[in-house]
């Protein structure tokens, strides 16, 4: 075989433009040709595969077996990833962040080596390889460089500079913020490659029995860069990243992939297998999770062959390093629990380590220009589901944020005090939920935004601040949990745990899930929970209490002391007066959270992940009174003693702010009157706006309709816009009372417009407007309340008028962001 592979090389392979080497035909005892010239003095390194590099040329061969009779030379699992970021988190491009896996092939076709990314997610038992009636995708190719002994060498420096990552995508994105659905405000247009001011980096180049790491220079340029870029970049125009590719052989067998189950969720690989047995459908999932052996399969309790091991990046400073390492470790709890003895630990990256080694499981602790997401990630074979390495992305300013908010909420003086309202005491709390939220994705497992509603059940969920009121003060002394919760350990025993000796593995796992249900837990995943207008009650984001909306009256109680106690408590000495500005606008959207957790109930659906005979089967609608009660709490939220900025507040919020340019500051604040002076009515327009969008979601409309339909005594939409006006719109009105009547009318007008509004929605909508305007349009109350509503009367009564006044952003006001206060924000759509 391989003297006539020998003989298909004996042509002339030509690299770039020059002779590389001509192999004579190959006759049985033949003398064999010497080293190719390109490779000549090069030294040989060895390990994944023999490597020569040619510094000077930048040049990166890899000498690869004798290709096979389909010219498939060799297979690695392939992923690139970020060494260096923007520091911009609305690009999402971070230090640390990878790319999708893929199976790379490398394969002879003619005088080139082709880098092929494979298909393993469709297979045909029958087929010898990958299967020829998919798709396969041809990334790069090289010119071949054939060795005497039937194996091909081929630089592959050129590859190294390829867009693998899709960054000049995400550089080149706008629209509103990431998270909403659009892309990053603020970023450039028409961002490309330039292969000129790009080149693989010889010298980077690490090489281990299993893996190969490598480094290029990437630069992008653009002449319309954008803000994002702007206010980082040296030059906006040319942005450079240091991108890392890992190369990595193929996991052997051994690993036991594990059917995904509905009721357990967590992270999958998809397979479409077409030989499986009829009546089995040939879509299917395997959970994501890492090879965990026990040493001993027949104890009880046993050690593992290779303990899971996340190390923390050496950058972190203290406290933060301190208390990341023990919020990551609290999974060491869950994994003894399922019979592992240390099989899970959280250590400090050792020095002369590369976090990018595809060998370490990294936590990276990341710094932005602003504050931004932090996510989890795998690298995951996709034949399989086996994780391969977890990589960690924790956005330093995020533990930052949070001390803000407990100083608005409990005073600047709490710092360093050491007692449980101490600002940094609380946020390291909340770094300490974050390190372990964060490392749980790069185990395998996802949200659980139900847990909130039963005792803090996962670190999964995402955790907002529990705010006790004493003796009438915010207090935090009970702000976050600590340990994983009923469902990390249901879910760790459920994905890594193994059956008893002499029992199906499946079986075991099937009935771990089926336990979990019986035990009553709650699991509601991102896409029915991340959304505000989604009808799961009980999938709400920064959430707490078992009841949402028991919390959400509860809460409005403790944003209202938090407001009337707001000054200059909430600044250091000498600190800008103008900072409370920025620190006062979390204080007064403390609620956003909870009001999008109990809109839930109106028009909810009560649904779970269920299979056939777990119970669960049929979803019920959220019952008549607790929807009504729902109701109730929010148009309390749109009370204007709710949303009337204390007069005392107002000079202070108006300080002036001298200095450079801080984005960050720029983009929480409310819009003002001109300059630096605080409107008290864009806070009431924008609390009102929080509440009005999620309870005016054409959804969540749509479900009531089918509802009251179905059940003529469930609460409906008419219902619902009957006490909706009656509530902004009381007897006699004030400043206040009338711009969130204006924000609730323009609103409901706007819903019956959309596109996504069902047409029985928006006939009642649209009458109820109509009503509305022709009560205005009669005149009521003193001078002002009478200009203001026959003004508004005109704009809606005349058809001309009203599409002027109804377009989307008709006197709108912004809502400043939320998240990431403390949290991530919706980055599940971004690529």
């Amino acid at each position: 075989m391989r003297t006539s592979l020998v003989a298909v090389l004996a042509l002339t392979l030509v690299a770039n433009g020059a002779l590389v080497t001509t192999i004579a035909s190959a006759a049985p005892g033949a003398p064999v040709a010497a080293t190719p010239p390109a490779l000549q003095g090069l030294p040989l390194q060895d390990g994944l595969m023999p490597v020569r590099v040619d510094k000077t040329q930048g040049k990166i061969f890899l000498t690869l077996p004798a290709p096979g009779s389909d010219g498939v030379m060799a297979r690695y699992l392939y992923t690139p990833a970020l060494r260096t970021g923007l520091g911009s988190a609305p690009t999402f491009l971070d230090r640390g962040r990878i790319g999708q896996t893929q199976v790379l092939a490398f394969r002879l076709v003619g005088a080139k080596v082709a880098l092929q990314f494979e298909n393993p997610r469709f297979r045909n038992p029958t087929a010898a390889g990958p299967s020829a009636d998919f798709a396969t995708s041809i990334v790069w190719m090289g010119d071949a460089v054939a060795l005497p002994d039937g194996r091909v060498a081929v630089d592959i420096a050129k590859f190294l500079t390829a867009d693998m990552l899709g960054i000049a995508k995400s550089l080149g994105q706008e629209g509103d913020a990431i998270g909403t659905g659009g892309a990053p405000q603020g970023a450039g247009r028409g961002f490309r490659l330039d292969g000129g001011l790009s080149a693989a980096d010889p010298a980077s180049l690490k090489l281990f029995p299993d893996n190969l790491e490598v480094d290029a220079i990437q630069t992008y340029t653009s002449d319309h860069p954008g803000a994002e870029v702007e206010n980082i970049a040296p030059d906006a125009r040319q942005v450079s990243f240091t991108v890392h590719h890992s190369f990595v052989r193929l996991p052997g067998p051994g690993f036991t992939p594990r059917a995904f189950d509905p009721r357990m969720g967590g992270f999958s690989t998809q397979a479409v297998d077409y030989g499986r047995p009829l009546g089995q459908d040939v879509v299917h999932d395997v959970a994501n999770r890492f090879r965990l052996e026990r040493v001993d399969p027949a104890a009880a309790r046993s050690r593992v062959k290779k303990p899971i091991v996340f190390y923390l990046d050496r950058t972190v400073p203290e406290p933060m390093r301190t208390a990341l390492l023990q919020g990551i470790n609290w999974w060491a709890q869950a994994f003894e629990a399922a019979g592992y003895i240390d099989a899970f630990k959280a250590e400090p990256l050792p020095e002369g380590v590369d976090p990018m080694d595809v060998r370490y499981n990294i936590v990276n602790w990341v710094d932005r220009a602003t504050r931004g997401w932090s996510y989890g990630q795998e690298i995951v074979d996709p034949r399989t589901g086996e994780i391969v390495k977890g990589m960690v992305v924790l956005g330093s300013e995020r533990v930052r944020q949070d001390i803000l908010i407990f100083q608005g909420l409990v005073g600047a003086d709490k710092i360093g005090t050491g007692g449980p309202n101490d600002p940094v005491q609380v946020a390291l709390a909340r770094l300490r939920q974050l390190g372990a939220h964060e490392v749980g994705h790069a185990l395998g497992f996802a949200h659980n935004f139900a847990a909130s509603t039963q005792g803090r059940a996962s670190v999964m969920d995402y955790p907002a601040p529990r705010i006790g009121l004493v003796d009438g003060h915010p207090d935090l002394s009970d702000a976050y949990g600590t340990g994983v919760g009923a469902w990390d350990r249901a879910t760790v025993d459920w994905l890594y745990g193994t059956a008893p000796a002499g029992q199906d593995d499946q079986a075991a796992a099937d009935a771990k899930a089926a336990a979990a249900v019986a035990a009553g837990l709650r699991y509601v995943q991102d896409d029915n929970a991340r959304r505000p207008d989604t009808a799961q009650p009980w999938g709400g984001l920064w959430d707490d209490g078992a009841d949402p909306v028991a919390e959400l009256t509860r809460l409005m109680a403790v944003r209202r002391a938090a407001i009337e106690q707001f000054g200059l408590r909430a600044l250091a000495p000498g600190e800008a007066v103008a900072e409370l500005r920025r620190r006062f606008v979390p204080i007064w959207l403390l609620h956003r959270y909870q009001v999008n957790a109990a809109a839930k109930s109106v028009g909810g659906v009560t649904f779970a992940y269920a299979v056939k005979g777990d119970g669960r089967e049929a979803s019920v609608p959220v019952a008549a009174d607790a929807q009504r009660a729902a109701l109730s709490a929010l148009l309390a939220t749109l009370s204007a003693d709710q949303l009337r900025v204390p007069a005392g507040l107002l000079p202070l919020l108006s300080a002036a702010r001298n200095g450079s340019d801080n984005r960050q500051f720029d983009i929480e604040l409310f819009a003002t009157a001109g300059g630096p002076v605080f409107d008290p009515l864009v806070a009431a327009d924008v609390a009102a706006s929080v509440t009005l969008n999620t309870l005016l979601a054409p959804s969540r409309l749509a479900r009531l309709a089918v509802q009251h339909a179905a059940d003529p005594q469930a609460l409906g939409v008419n219902e619902v816009l009957e006490r909706l006006v009656s509530t902004v719109l009381p007897d006699k009105t004030d400043a206040v009372s009338r711009r969130v009547a204006y924000r609730a009318i323009v609103t409901m007008a706007q819903v019956a417009r959309r596109p996504g509004t069902t047409p029985e929605v928006a006939a009642l909508l649209d009458q109820r407007v109509h009503e509305v305007a022709e009560a205005l349009a009669r005149g009521r109350g003193d001078a002002e309340e009478r200009a203001w509503g026959l003004s508004l009367a005109r704009q809606l009564l005349d058809p001309q008028q009203a599409d002027k006044l109804l377009a989307d952003r008709s006197r709108a006001v912004d809502v400043p962001p939320g998240d990431p206060i403390g949290g991530e924000s919706d980055w599940m759509d971004l690529p």
